[in-house]
């Protein structure tokens, strides 16, 4: 599995892509922890403020991508004067190895944080060869 973003953009912590409109929209990569076992990968990505309804988790062509929106409300007493970050965007997008069985992700967002777990596929997992003597 391999993290497709430029180093560039890992320096800044955000990157540029087009919106509808063909706008450019500025977006936050966040940061994730990737653990690999002999059963596969699970991704921890930190997503603070989005909700299940503003997150796209999705598969295509070897290609992972995880795309969210942080919902930021402000009270209709309060008036806003600077903000630093508004509704920020998440994007972050990984390549996965033909090893892995992308039909059976799972995904999970609990409390700011999604968790997808990506088994590898049968074939591909390590196993242990019997060696007869004789």
């Amino acid at each position: 599995m391999n993290d497709t973003t430029q180093m560039t953009e890992r320096e800044t912590g955000t990157t540029q892509r087009k919106a509808e409109g063909g706008q450019r929209k500025t977006s936050l990569l966040p940061p994730v922890d990737v653990i690999e076992d002999a059963n596969g990968v699970t991704v921890w990505a930190d997503l603070p403020g989005v909700p299940r309804d503003k997150l796209d988790v999705k598969v295509r062509d070897g290609s992972l991508s995880i795309e969210a929106e942080a919902v930021l409300p402000v009270s209709a007493e309060l008036k806003l004067q600077h903000a630093e970050i508004r509704a920020p965007y998440f994007a972050r997008s990984f390549a996965l190895s033909p090893d892995f069985d992308t039909s059976k992700i799972e995904a999970n967002l609990k409390d700011g944080v999604l968790k997808l777990t990506i088994p590898r596929r049968e074939e591909a997992r390590p196993r242990r060869i019997p060696v007869q003597v004789g």
